[in-house]
């Protein structure tokens, strides 16, 4: 019997991750964002994590070929910012709330915790790019972080 891309796609919906926006300049000024739910710690020593990024993504250029990068991890009731930056076609740093933090990158202040890399390598991982970020600094908030699963946002009780 052949494997079903469906069944894979509703199997991977039932696995939680957490929200995270992942920020970026150009070496032009310009500010890119997406909204992503495939984020991962990878290595202790050194300190790298990981983010994926759709190749046919609008932000993927300016992701792919930066220096630096910062990964908002959001509380529980972010999930406006995370719309925000899943959107295409909008000016997803309208509403002010990236402001440079960490490293000089576009950041979200009340974000439960922000990790601000350089960029180690990009893999190649089918239709998706993996980014591997080298962990220069972090912060870590209080609160619940925002949860994606079943499709749809979940808080986690505090």
């Amino acid at each position: 019997m052949p494997f079903a891309p469906a069944e894979f796609t509703r199997a991977m919906a039932r696995v939680p991750g957490p929200v995270t926006v992942a920020t970026t300049v150009d070496a032009a000024g310009q500010r890119w964002g997406f909204t992503a739910s495939s984020f991962s710690s990878l290595s202790l020593s050194p300190p790298l994590v990981l983010i994926c990024l759709d190749k046919g993504a609008s932000t993927h250029e300016a992701f792919a070929t930066t220096d630096r990068f910062m990964i908002n991890i959001l509380r529980g009731e972010q999930s406006d910012i995370a719309l925000r930056f899943a959107k295409s076609g909008v000016d997803r740093f309208a509403d002010g709330d990236a402001v440079p933090l960490e490293l000089g990158l576009p950041g979200i202040p009340e974000a439960l915790v922000r990790v601000a890399c350089s960029l180690e390598q990009v893999v190649d991982g089918g239709d998706h790019s993996i980014l591997i970020g080298r962990v220069e600094a972090t912060y870590t908030g209080d609160g619940a972080p925002l949860i994606y699963c079943d499709r749809g946002f979940q808080r986690l009780a505090e």
